[in-house]
Order: structure tokens, then C-alpha cells, then sequence
């Protein structure tokens, strides 16, 4: 009997063990999948299915169709029935019945009312909505093309910050490695304590720039997890491809073409063209103001005239002696003025800003191909030698130190160079309204 029991608490242990095992790992599973690897392509693509804002706006298209289906439909007419009376009196005059013995002394009006909108007005509010819907796609498309090079711009940040954090981390992983070996000589009295201190001081400023690098890093995170609507706990880990723009495309740009691109695609140059016949439709609109609208009357009295069943027709109209639309017609004349300097100073921002953009990135192009293409490469062997020498005596502690922190310097112009050149690239894009 007993060691039956013993054999059934080693089942449960066993199977309590596999549970622990099984739960572990999918738990280590969920940790590693908190941790998302992304090209920049991958995280756009994300970015631009999946951000909230951009599909809140998109909606104002839907708004704008919604606003021109409005705009084409009749008004209502209008059905009025009165003088209806429940009750009779002393004085009332006998009439046919309405149903069977009901209604011998009931009278009833109704009246039917159809306002025509006359001049052309619909069909002026039609052009002026379908106008509005255009423009509405243009404001669109210039709120994702802002969107956009933010978020391509908080991608370029956080590759920079990833390479930047390799390298303190690897010079963090040498310095400890050092200071692991400086510890034994401390202890044998073959080093002084003030090179010691000296290294652990370059442990600490290593620690205390990796430290700030990370509050930079979550910082981008952040952002970049709101822009793409990821989970609150993902880690996003980019990949180091497009970092460094194609250069043979930079090289091949052409200034004229691209300021005529950019009058050709760039969404808010187009909606410029659009508010000036927005305005130009307002003002037809508005001139036919002028012209009253007329409503057309059928009523119907029973019991209430000479005639027992009277049925009559008639209309309405405003008499336009005062006001004749003046004031508004003014304002659509002066929205037409307005609407012509606003785009053409447009065209002349649009252009300024391509040849600003195009400056720039020959400006950073130069700086980044002023680096060898092997210096960097060199620049890393080069530290490894140092390291060799200074671990095997044959430098001293401030060479070494020297070296690393211009080794660091130089890397972070490397670096840099490649950052600029991106964001510049991204910029000119931005001016001309279309990828390169």
C-alpha cells in the first residue's frame, strides 16, 4: 500500500514538473515574442495599415462623398393638415359624410407644399461638394505624407541609436574585461590604484552613456509604438537595412525635374489649385442667390368656403428689393482673390523648398562620401590593437584612453554622416511629394 502512494506521488511530481516545464516556456515564448525584429519596409507597411490617425482622417473622404450626396438630393415637400374640428355646435351646416355616419359636420385643410430651387443652385452646390471632396483627398493625402516622414524619421533615429549602442556596449564589455584583470594586479601590487580608478571611471561614463542612449531609446519606442498601434510591452529592434540611402539614385537626381514634380504631385500645391475653384464655385453659388426660390402650393378645404370641396393651387416667392445676396457675394469675390495669392504662394514655398532640401542632401552626401569606405573597418582594427597593447603593457592607460575616445568621436561622425544623409533624403522626398 505504501508503495503504492509512493508511486502515485511520483506521477504527480512528474507531471507537475512537465506542467512547470510547458507553462515556463510558453511564458519565455511570450517574453521573446515582446521583442519585434523590423526592416523599415516591414514597419511601414504596419504603419500604414494599422495608425489610428490615419484612419480617422481617412474618413473625411467618406464624409466629404457623403456631403455631395447631400447636396444632390430635392428638398422635401411639405404636407399641412388643419381646422380639423372633434366636436359640433348649434350653427353647424350638414355635410355629406366622410366615412359611413362620421364627419356630417367636420371641416378639414390640407395643404401641400413643393419649394423649387431655381437657378441652378443645386446643381452649383453639387460642383462646389464635389470640389470639397477632392480637396478633402488632397488634405488627406498631405496628412499622411507629414505622418509619414515623422515616422521615417523615428526609424532613422532608433537605427542610429542601435548602432551608437553597440558601440558603447562593446566598449563597455572591453573596459570590464580590463578592469577584471587590473583587479587581480590591484591585489599583487603591480598597479597603482589610480590607474584603477582611472579605468573604473571610464566604466562609469560608458554606463552612465549607455544609460542615456536607453532613456533616448524609449523615448522613440514610444512614439514609434503609437504610430504603428503596437502593444504597449513590444520592444521594436530595427533592422540595419535602408539606414544608408541608395547612392546611385541621389546621384542621379536632376533639380529641374524635381521642382516640377514637386508642383505635380505634392498634395497641398494640388489643394491650392483646388481651393481656387472651391472659390470660383462659391461665387457662382452665391450670385445665384440673388435669384428666389419659388414654392409651389395644392390645398384643399373641406366645409370651409363657398364651396363645399374647394381645391386650390397658388406660390410663394421672396421679393428680393433689400436683399439681393450682396453682402455674401462680396465675400465670394474677395475668397476668389485670396484663394489666387494663397496659391501661388504655394507654388513659390513648394519650389523653395525642393532647392533647400536638394542643397542639403549634396551637402550631406559629400560628408558622407568624404569617409573611406574602408576607414571605419580600419578605425575598428585599429582600436583591437590598441586594446592588445594596452592590456600587454605596451601603452599606457591615457594613450589607450586617448585613442578610445577619439575612436568614439570618429565613429559618431560615421554614424552621424549616414543619419544626416537619410533625413535629408526623406526631406527632399517630402518637397517633391513622391519617392524618389
Amino acid at each position: 500500500m505504501l508503495h503504492k502512494k509512493k508511486a502515485i506521488l511520483k506521477r504527480i511530481s512528474i507531471t507537475a514538473a512537465l506542467l512547470f516545464l510547458f507553462f515556463g516556456k510558453i511564458h519565455a515564448q511570450q517574453q521573446l515574442s515582446d521583442t519585434i525584429s523590423l526592416s523599415r519596409a516591414e514597419a511601414e507597411t504596419i504603419f500604414l495599415q494599422k495608425n489610428l490617425k490615419l484612419i480617422s482622417e481617412k474618413l473625411s473622404i467618406d464624409q466629404a462623398e457623403a456631403q455631395v450626396i447631400q447636396a444632390k438630393l430635392w428638398p422635401n415637400p411639405t404636407l399641412e393638415v388643419s381646422e380639423v374640428n372633434l366636436w359640433t355646435n348649434g350653427g353647424a351646416e350638414q355635410l355629406p359624410p366622410i366615412y359611413k355616419n362620421f364627419g356630417k359636420t367636420s371641416e378639414i385643410t390640407a395643404s401641400l407644399e413643393q419649394l423649387i430651387v431655381t437657378a441652378g443652385k443645386r446643381k452649383k452646390l453639387v460642383a462646389m461638394e464635389k470640389v470639397a471632396k477632392e480637396m478633402s483627398v488632397q488634405y488627406f493625402e498631405d496628412f499622411l505624407r507629414n505622418l509619414k516622414i515623422e515616422f521615417r524619421n523615428n526609424l532613422t533615429r532608433l537605427q542610429y541609436l542601435q548602432e551608437e549602442q553597440k558601440i558603447y556596449n562593446r566598449q563597455l564589455t572591453s573596459i570590464q574585461k580590463l578592469l577584471g584583470a587590473y583587479t587581480n594586479q590591484l591585489k599583487q601590487g603591480n598597479i597603482s590604484k589610480s590607474e584603477y580608478i582611472r579605468l573604473k571611471a571610464s566604466e562609469l561614463e560608458f554606463v552612465k552613456e549607455l544609460s542615456d542612449l536607453q532613456k533616448e531609446n524609449n523615448e522613440i519606442q514610444k512614439e514609434l509604438k503609437v504610430l504603428m498601434a503596437l502593444p504597449a510591452t513590444s520592444i521594436i529592434k530595427m533592422t540595419a537595412e535602408g539606414f544608408v540611402p541608395d547612392i546611385q539614385k541621389i546621384e542621379n537626381i536632376n533639380l529641374a525635374n524635381l521642382t516640377a514634380s514637386a508642383l505635380q504631385n505634392r498634395p497641398d500645391v494640388k489643394a491650392s489649385i483646388l481651393e481656387q475653384a472651391y472659390s470660383a464655385n462659391k461665387y457662382k453659388y452665391e450670385l445665384a442667390q440673388k435669384t428666389p426660390d419659388v414654392t409651389l402650393q395644392a390645398s384643399y378645404d373641406r366645409g370651409g368656403n363657398i364651396m363645399r370641396d374647394f381645391i386650390g393651387f397658388g406660390f410663394s416667392m421672396d421679393l428680393p428689393f433689400f436683399n439681393r445676396n450682396q453682402g455674401n457675394i462680396k465675400i465670394a469675390k474677395i475668397d476668389i482673390e485670396k484663394s489666387n495669392l494663397q496659391a501661388q504662394e504655394k507654388n513659390l514655398q513648394a519650389q523653395s523648398e525642393v532647392i533647400q532640401s536638394y542643397q542639403n542632401l549634396v551637402v550631406a552626401e559629400k560628408l558622407y562620401k568624404s569617409v573611406d569606405a574602408t576607414y571605419e573597418s580600419d578605425l575598428d582594427k585599429l582600436l583591437e590593437s590598441h586594446l592588445k597593447n594596452f592590456a600587454q603593457r605596451n601603452t599606457s592607460m591615457l594613450e589607450y584612453l586617448d585613442y578610445v575616445e577619439a575612436y568614439l568621436q570618429n565613429k559618431k561622425i560615421i554614424l552621424d554622416s549616414k543619419k544626416e544623409l537619410n533625413q535629408h533624403y526623406e526631406e527632399l522626398q517630402f518637397a517633391i511629394g513622391k519617392e524618389l
